[in-house]
């Protein structure tokens, strides 16, 4: 029932982020708490207006209305909840000039809604001062136009220099504690990335990778941040610890420059201070900075990969594998690629051009996939016959095999420290937490939601722990067992082949047509350096 003997009022105070910067320097009259008592003692000393809602927004903008209070407001004057407005002043209500004239001069208008703020003397019910209201909104929008553009400079400014200006770092580092501004490695997701990266080079594709890690339990990108208490804007329906890798996030990591030091920045921006959607820029205004940061992965390896990458087809559905010689053999006669077909009984290589509707290309057999391979196969087992040195190989594989295992384990060994770390601060929190519940700051409700987050949590670190220790015992008992006869008969002879052998020794491939007089036809290599 309403009181005719009242206007109702409803308080609107608005903090911004740009304000909270202010109040650490100079503390002005801008605080949550300074506007709400002036408009509290606005309302004490005019007895004709009751105080009936309290509306605040925190480090929120003043422009555009995705304000949730702001929201709220809005829509409780157009139900008639309210019959006036207060605010300490105009830029606190909106600086957006266009919602200044939707609502202060048209929709409160129509809603019987007055607006009052204090500071600059602004009052629907005074016509007179309708002008004064409109310059001072055009004067806010263009205080927000000016910090909207220091700010881009700014960013602008941070980036070419190299700074890194994003809250979250990419999987992989973390922002540094020392500089907000820096990345550092982060030792355990930066293992994650090399296996990534590894794994690609032996040929398994982005889908089989993500099947890899997630068979692993390897926790995905935003699960383990989420472990490590960063909260991240993700919307899902899926609980956190149901969100695991996929093929784009595999493609995100193998194709972003950052693992080798390198920042690219201002890839995308927002159409202005008024309009926050997304836009993205064009590739030549992206702010690439190189060796800002410690690389998780060497060039040649990420070169490697982004040509990969290019070259590869897809791979096989039924094994996720790409096969041997994808993007790599070509028709000696029109140059165009070798495709991958399958009958009954073998399988076999095909010119692309070897269709009905090309008549340009005369090279019309295919060829055995297997016959390929062991070609293949044979003239790389010369080469390495050619050229090898038994003494030095032997030595130098030894050593670098050796060293390669001792590295292994030693990384292992950092993420293991780097969990238990993780294990104590649980248990801490834990103790921590009840006595928060024997103290009665939290109740027993709220003690046992937390109670079974972090023992999830802790499971998962102790399952973590485990499949690292089964790699360290395997390292190390590879490393015990790797003795120089073994690696001997291993790289004097080649007994099959696999992705990484090919695409270390082979450039591309080439088919000729056959020969009706001697039945052959001409294979030639080009190999990837002058041997």
């Amino acid at each position: 029932m309403i009181d005719n003997n009242y206007l109702r009022v409803g308080i609107y105070e608005r903090l911004s982020k740009e304000d909270r910067h202010k109040l650490h320097q100079d503390e002005n009259s801008e605080s949550i708490k300074n506007q709400r008592h002036m408009l509290l003692d606005y309302i004490n000393k005019n007895p004709h207006l009751k105080l009936v809602d309290e509306y605040c927004d925190e480090d929120l903008s003043g422009a555009g209305t995705y304000r949730p209070e702001f929201t709220r407001l809005i829509e409780d004057c157009q139900n008639h909840k309210l019959d006036i407005v207060l605010c300490k002043s105009q830029s606190r209500f909106s600086r957006d000039m266009e919602i200044i004239e939707k609502y202060l001069h048209n929709k409160f208008k129509e809603w019987n809604i007055r607006f009052i703020s204090l500071s600059d003397n602004a009052d629907t019910a005074n016509l007179g001062n309708k002008k004064t209201r409109q310059i001072n909104g055009l004067v806010n929008e263009w205080y927000l136009e000016d910090v909207s553009n220091n700010i881009r400079s700014a960013f602008l400014a941070k980036m070419k220099q190299g700074e890194f200006i994003s809250p979250f770092a990419s999987f992989g580092y973390e922002i540094s504690p020392k500089d907000n501004n820096k990345l550092v490695v982060d030792p355990i997701a930066a293992e994650v990335v090399k296996t990534i990266y590894n794994l690609y080079l032996t040929g398994l594709g982005f889908t089989s990778i993500a099947k890899y890690l997630n068979n692993k339990n390897i926790p995905s990108p935003s699960y383990y941040k989420y472990q490590k208490g960063i909260k991240l804007n993700i919307i899902s329906q899926r609980p956190r610890d149901k969100i695991k890798w996929s093929s784009n996030a595999i493609k995100r990591i193998l194709k972003n420059e950052i693992y080798i030091g390198n920042l690219i920045q201002g890839k995308r921006t927002t159409i202005s201070y008024k309009n926050h959607k997304i836009k993205t820029k064009a590739q030549s205004e992206w702010i690439r900075k190189e060796n800002t940061h410690k690389a998780i992965i060497d060039k040649e390896t990420f070169n490697k990969v982004q040509t990969y990458i290019k070259e590869r087809t897809k791979p096989i559905k039924t094994t996720g594998i790409v096969h041997l010689f994808s993007g790599k053999v070509y028709c000696l006669e029109c140059q165009s690629y070798m495709r991958k077909k399958n009958s009954k009984t073998h399988e076999y290589l095909l010119c692309s051009k070897n269709k009905d509707i090309y008549d340009n290309c005369s090279n019309k057999a295919s060829i055995r996939y297997d016959f390929l391979s062991s070609i293949i196969l044979d003239t790389i087992n010369k080469k390495i016959k050619q050229f090898y040195d038994k003494e030095e190989l032997d030595k130098l594989v030894s050593t670098n095999k050796k060293k390669k295992y001792k590295q292994k384990i030693k990384a292992l060994e950092k993420q293991k420290l780097a969990i238990e770390s993780q294990i104590a601060k649980t248990q801490n929190y834990l103790k921590n937490l009840y006595e928060d519940k024997v103290n009665g700051i939290i109740t027993t409700n709220q003690f046992k939601d937390l109670l079974i987050t972090y023992t999830d949590n802790e499971t998962e670190y102790q399952r973590q722990i485990q499949t690292i220790n089964n790699e360290i015992t395997y390292y190390q008992v590879k490393e015990e067992s790797n003795t120089n006869q073994e690696i001997f008969n291993k790289y004097l002879k080649l007994n099959e082949l696999n992705r990484v052998i090919i695409d270390e020794f082979i450039d591309k491939i080439y088919i000729g047509k056959i020969n009706t007089l001697t039945n052959s036809r001409d294979i030639q290599i080009k190999w990837n350096f002058n041997i």
